[in-house]
């Protein structure tokens, strides 16, 4: 269980991981560290857990495939941005 989903959308691989990089390392200087990631930024996907909030980074046709969105569709949503 999670109390937030953060889902975006990355460009490239090289992208997504850069996103990860960055959201890690500025969480890391207000001393949040990651309680575990995945993916790298290799795989379409990464996915960043820090256990209240977990970061979805994907690539458009991952995310379009997995459609999160659609399956926490009743969740309500805090920001929406395009």
């Amino acid at each position: 269980m999670t109390d937030y989903f953060v889902i975006c959308t990355a460009d490239a691989d090289v992208h997504a991981g850069a996103v990860a990089e960055f959201i890690t390392e500025q969480l890391k200087k207000k001393g949040v560290a990651a309680w575990h990631m995945e993916g790298q930024g290799t795989t379409g996907w990464v996915v960043i857990d820090y256990i209240d909030v977990i970061v979805h980074i994907f690539l458009a046709s991952v995310r379009e495939h997995y459609s999160l969105e659609r399956l926490w569709g009743d969740a309500p949503k805090t920001l929406v941005a395009e």
